[in-house]
């Protein structure tokens, strides 16, 4: 074991000791490249390289990550402990806390996150009603070529004609921005009834879309509070107000693509999932990276329990919504 510094008696430095330390400053202090070290000192290049790992491994040289202002790692590593994420992004709000801020900042994290993380061969599915992935859509730069295979709507898109647009306007607009082909549901969120929905999966075009979320690779998805969201709510596939009082019976308190859960994130099973055309919970579960792009006070209930139930394995999200899930 190589003998460190600090051992050596106070004002005595051994020859090696001084060695290590002329060349670790040649090379991180001046700038200078190891074949320049080993011609100025007269020794080889292999010794430069040894050198300058014992002095890491003796302390002579310390590595340490500053943390860029608006970058917030140790919190991300803290969420991604708390429960088992692959990965969480946190985007800086620069200290606003309003809900259109919020929406903002995490949709353009997102954007950016997808145009890194994007390959050639993903297979996309992305949830309808939601204003912040349509933000997350609008904030993307188009990719210079294809990276992604082909985006997939999971949760049915028609209502209202002014709505209907918006809904469009997310599948449509990711698969232009990847390059992708685009798969629509041509199809309601939610129907009158388990009949109307059972009708309307064997159409041929319907049936297609469905078997195209059996192999998707990553699923975009917002994350409800049991009360709709405006933009759901325009678009006429929102529950009615006596529903959202029988799944709050049922200990709902949160959803994902209109499949419901409660504060551990359980899946609360009623009669409304057989007339959600949309993903099942267990497919959705089944994607490999199941993005979560949420935040915002109103959702910090909603978002724990889907992180709690394994409806998600990425987050991006803003800081006070993290802050609050690492919250004892």
């Amino acid at each position: 074991m190589s003998p460190r510094f600090d051992a050596e008696p106070y004002g005595v430095a051994s020859e090696h000791t001084r060695l290590l330390t002329k060349v670790a400053r040649m090379y991180h202090e001046r700038g200078m490249r190891q074949p320049q070290i080993a011609e100025h000192l007269h020794i080889s290049q292999p010794r430069v390289s040894r050198l300058l790992k014992q002095a890491v491994a003796m302390g002579i040289v310390r590595t340490v990550v500053i943390t860029p202002r608006g970058v917030h790692a140790e919190l991300e590593e803290a969420v991604e402990q708390r429960y088992g994420l692959t990965e969480v992004v946190i985007a800086d709000t620069d200290g606003q806390t309003d809900e259109h801020s919020v929406t903002q900042a995490i949709a353009a994290a997102a954007a950016v996150y997808l145009e890194t993380t994007l390959i050639r061969n993903d297979r996309v599915g992305i949830s309808s009603w939601s204003g912040t992935l349509l933000a997350m859509v609008d904030a993307m730069h188009p990719a210079p070529s294809l990276s992604a295979e082909r985006v997939v709507q999971i949760l049915g898109g028609v209502g209202t004609s002014a709505a209907q647009s918006l809904a469009t306007r997310l599948t449509g607009g990711l698969a232009r921005n990847t390059r992708a082909e685009a798969v629509y549901l041509v199809a309601p969120g939610l129907v009158a009834t388990a009949a109307m929905r059972d009708a309307l999966l064997h159409e041929p075009s319907i049936a297609a879309v469905i078997e195209a979320w059996q192999d998707l690779t990553v699923a975009l998805v917002g994350v409800g509070s049991l009360a709709p969201s405006t933009l759901l709510r325009q678009s006429g596939n929102a529950i009615a107000e006596e529903e959202e009082e029988r799944l709050r019976g049922l200990g709902a308190i949160g959803d994902v693509c209109m499949r419901f859960f409660d504060a551990h994130g359980q899946h609360v099973a009623s009669s409304l999932d057989d007339r959600v055309l949309g993903i099942s919970a267990e497919t959705l579960k089944k994607v490999p990276r199941r993005v979560g792009v949420a935040g915002g006070e109103r959702k910090w209930q909603a978002i724990r329990a889907a992180l709690s139930g394994g409806w998600l394995n990425v987050l991006i999200t803003d800081q006070a919504t993290a802050t609050e899930l690492v919250r004892e």
